[in-house]
């Protein structure tokens, strides 16, 4: 697949366009309400999607099947980052008007460090092609792992970095507006927004750790691992606050998540035996988010909504 540099130059003026339309359409603090989430999320979904349709018609549907099985990939177990960020954001009481900024500059970084840890793959594979034996095996692990501990949950106060942050960075316990360092008697000092940025940062560059490998499963081509990831992301901010009120309700979607990771760690040991079709690779996985999501809201039908008009809730 020979992609041009413009077209690399294309994408990532879309992508900071898009990024700088996002930041003036949220630029005063308020809180982001449902309607406005849904209306946000169907626009970065039509956009992912949309150039989707770009790389099939200009590369063919082999091309445009590894593009959309990694966009799959990555916006389902984006879901997953929801959760974990809801739970940060509850337990440093975030205002709901701050948690957008923080979620911006959050998807900002993931960008950045997503790219380098992309470029770090490629070159890897390319000069040792026996590292896709390792990353299939390692999500082989990795699903496996997670099912295991699919009820398990984060507790931010175990954090090692946020006992890093709170050790070394001087701070203050009040928020100041939408800042994250003020100056007190003559020092800067870090809101509670900075360490939450940095929980929220850290936390996705571990889930890359998973996700930019399960993307090499169904594709080696970096300019499709970068879009495909780099779409799904754009919209992980209008997904929180879609879903945080109703990830309680995805019981069952870890389990999901975890199969797809095994069937791509399969799907990657089996390389030199059988080349899993991309047709194939996209059934299994929209099957697999399609299956968890329906179990889940079926089994949990009974529960109360935890919305409440048309506000998110999370993190008041």
């Amino acid at each position: 697949m020979d992609v041009p540099f413009w077209a690399w130059v294309a994408v990532l003026a879309v992508i900071l366009v898009m990024l700088a339309v996002d930041l003036f359409a949220h630029r005063d603090a308020h809180v982001v309400s449902v309607r406005e989430a849904a209306v946000w999320s169907a626009v970065w979904v039509t956009l992912g999607l949309a150039f989707g349709g770009v790389v099939w018609w200009a590369y063919g549907a082999q091309a445009g099947g590894e593009y959309y099985a990694g966009y799959l990939i990555e916006k389902s177990l984006a879901v997953d980052n929801v959760f974990v960020f809801a739970l940060i954001f509850t337990y440093f009481a975030v205002p709901r008007e701050y948690q957008h900024r923080v979620l911006f500059y959050g998807v900002l970084g993931a960008l950045v460090f997503r790219a380098i840890f992309i470029a770090g793959g490629a070159v890897l594979i390319e000069n040792f092609a026996w590292v896709l034996y390792l990353f299939g095996a390692f999500l082989v692990f990795t699903g496996w792992k997670m099912f295991r501990h699919r009820d398990d949950e984060m507790d931010p106060s175990r954090n090692p970095v946020l006992r890093l942050v709170r050790r070394w960075v001087p701070s203050t316990d009040e928020f100041h507006g939408q800042k994250f360092w003020v100056k007190k008697a003559g020092t800067w000092v870090a809101t509670p927004l900075f360490t939450v940025l940095v929980l929220v940062e850290t936390t996705d560059i571990i889930f890359a750790v998973d996700s930019i490998p399960a993307i090499f499963a169904v594709t080696q081509e970096p300019f499709l691992v970068f879009t495909s990831n780099a779409f799904a992301i754009l919209g992980l901010r209008a997904m929180y606050f879609l879903l945080a009120d109703l990830i309680h309700r995805f019981v069952h979607l870890k389990a999901g998540l975890a199969a797809i990771l095994v069937f791509v760690g399969v799907k990657m040991l089996l390389l030199d035996v059988y080349k899993v079709p991309i047709w194939l690779s996209l059934s299994v996985i929209a099957a697999s988010i399609a299956i968890a999501v329906v179990a889940s809201l079926r089994a949990t039908r009974d529960q109360a909504p935890a919305v409440e008009g048309d506000e998110v809730a999370v993190g008041s």
